[in-house]
């Protein structure tokens, strides 16, 4: 099952956005809307988040290959690693090795993300984790550097990961990259596109996230064309719903409801044009590709609405595999690899590769030490960045020393990330137009790095 953000942050986010910051089709407020844009841009890219809930298991997703790496990590998980023969299909062959003759193989449960890295068209993040600033072992065993809150606990690191902040965040720094945008585009309120629920990612202090389903926008009165059989009483209740009466607050409430079911008719008209049997590619029963399966059909109709930037969220469950890992893991790999693999070479057969970049995320990574026939909440994990415009086929960032207790983890081979979620998104929000002064406002600790890694090159 999914690992939500929980009910308490849910809760505190409607609070502070009101109807129209819950996962609902509900837009932002017109004061919202109709501030003035930071930014414009002339082409169109999107970037789209593929959020994994529970914290993946990257001792598993990406394995240690070289002989020296790999025995250790047999060593950590001798009931749950895999043998070094099955990973023979998978080895990644990088265009700029890793010092030291470090190698790693991915999953056999991911032939297509294996494909990509060989095309150059994927590059892997090492070691990327929720920080405040660079922190060092000796840093966090003498408590001399601020740390995120809660370490190792899901909601509060789901959090962190989308918003720099634990669980109650007001705004995600996806949002944020839309409140530079939103204003650009020919409809704000279709900056921001979550297909999976409610994520703190994706709220912007100005920008609202959308919500629409897998077949299109969620739909209110159920599109319904009439009431309890008359058209008469429908008709009536749309005016209620949308006629100004004088009261501010019923008023507003007239406003949004008026602009929501404005952009559920356009986006449905648009998403016409775009049926979802003109995108074969998608594997079928795979929950993520059919998320990815509506993000594309959105990216084609772009033109249609006149849109030149996006931010899209989807998600998968089931990664927090305290145990089972050898049984379930590789079926939630298999769909990673198969839809991200689908979406891309959709984006190529559209012609818009170069202008979508899809990464991975999650809560953490987790233990390398199992525990049982699982592994433990952990720190830094592994990720990926899949794209036309991504340099890809390399590795980015420091591969940690593989055992446990070692320099690079904090006991039981959770990794002390060192590759912060700031500088992961920094990149990705550079190639998307946002300047240094802008990624101080999207991203609050990126002031805490050098300036030097704020970029961390794995986008061109």
């Amino acid at each position: 099952m999914m690992q939500d953000q929980s009910r308490r942050a849910f809760l505190k986010r409607s609070a502070l956005l009101g109807l129209a910051g819950t996962a609902t089709p509900f837009v932002s407020s017109l004061a919202a809307i109709g501030e003035a844009a930071a930014a414009t841009a002339s082409d169109y890219k999107a970037l789209v988040c593929v959020f994994l809930y529970g914290g993946n298991d990257y001792a598993n997703t990406l394995v240690p290959y070289d002989e020296g790496s790999f025995a250790a990590y047999r060593t950590a998980r001798a009931n749950i690693g895999y043998q070094r023969d099955v990973l023979a299909g998978t080895v990644l062959n990088p265009t700029v090795a890793l010092p030291d003759g470090r190698a790693y193989a991915l999953s056999p449960s991911m032939p297509e993300m294996s494909q990509l890295f060989a095309a150059g068209k994927m590059a892997v993040a090492l070691n990327v984790g929720t920080l405040v600033e660079p922190t060092t072992k000796s840093q966090y065993q003498r408590r001399t550097v601020q740390l995120p809150p809660k370490l190792f606990s899901h909601n509060d690191q789901q959090s962190f990961f989308q918003a720099s902040s634990p669980e109650g965040a007001g705004s995600g720094w996806g949002g944020r990259i839309g409140d530079v945008f939103q204003n650009g585009n020919g409809n704000a309120a279709l900056t921001c596109i979550n297909t999976s629920g409610n994520a703190v990612y994706l709220t912007g202090r100005n920008a609202i996230q959308y919500s629409v389903g897998t077949g299109g926008p969620i739909a209110l009165l159920n599109s319904s064309r009439t009431l309890y059989g008359s058209s008469t009483a429908l008709d009536t209740l749309r005016a209620l719903m949308t006629t100004e009466t004088g009261l501010a607050m019923a008023n507003e409430h007239a406003r949004i409801s008026k602009r929501s079911l404005d952009i559920q008719a356009q986006l449905s008209s648009a998403l016409a044009g775009a049926p979802a049997t003109n995108f074969p590619l998608f594997p079928s029963n795979n929950t993520l590709a059919d998320q990815l399966k509506m993000v594309a059909r959105m990216i084609a109709v772009n033109q249609t609405l006149g849109l030149k930037r996006q931010v899209f969220f989807v998600s998968m469950g089931g990664f927090d595999l305290h145990d089972n890992l050898v049984a379930q893991h590789p079926g939630l790999l298999a769909k990673i690899s198969s839809a991200m693999k689908a979406f891309y070479d959709t984006t190529a057969a559209m012609g818009v590769a170069n202008q979508v970049t899809s990464f991975t995320a999650s809560d953490f990574g987790r233990t390398l030490q199992s525990n049982d026939d699982g592994s433990d909440h952990g720190w830094g994990g592994m990720h990926f960045i899949v794209g036309g415009a991504v340099r890809g086929q390399r590795f980015y960032g420091k591969a940690p020393i593989v055992g446990t207790n070692t320099n690079d983890d904090v006991g039981q081979g959770r990794l002390i990330p060192t590759m912060s979620v700031d500088q992961y998104a920094a990149t990705l929000a550079s190639w998307f137009g946002i300047d240094s002064g802008g990624l101080r406002t999207v991203l609050p600790n990126i002031g805490n790095y050098d300036s030097s890694t704020w970029n961390q090159g794995f986008m061109g």
